[in-house]
């Protein structure tokens, strides 16, 4: 039963956030607008944590499934890819070094107000 429920929470969300993707022309995707209303669900304590940890992690388990359809779609486009590789492999370096940059920074910047509220 606690699964049902999580699949529930997890399902209304996405299309709630595909809804508002749909009313905002598709600005930003439904699935990220879901995910990001979801997260102020858990925050503002709306929805229990424990009623979407085991959907979540069965989510997590089986990550790699939810790859297989961009694998395949990379693939349909080899000779694009293939045109275009230098320019590709450029912008993933400099995106992911930016990524790491600002999660460490981030990460930096949380460490330092957790290590001031606890001297208080």
């Amino acid at each position: 039963m606690k699964m049902i429920k999580g699949i529930f929470f997890v399902l209304l969300f996405y299309f709630l956030g595909q809804l508002i993707s749909y009313l905002i022309d598709g600005f930003v995707p439904g699935s990220i607008i879901g995910m990001l209303l979801l997260f102020a669900a858990l925050h503002f304590k709306a929805v229990k944590p424990d009623s979407v940890s085991d959907v979540a992690n069965a989510f997590t388990k089986n990550m790699a499934v939810f790859f297989i359809p961009a694998g395949v779609g990379l693939m349909g486009s080899f000779g694009l890819l293939s045109k275009f590789w230098y320019s590709i492999l450029i912008v993933c370096s400099v995106s992911t070094a930016l990524v790491i940059v600002v999660v460490a920074l981030i990460q930096q910047h949380m460490e330092n107000h957790r290590e001031k509220r606890r001297k208080k």
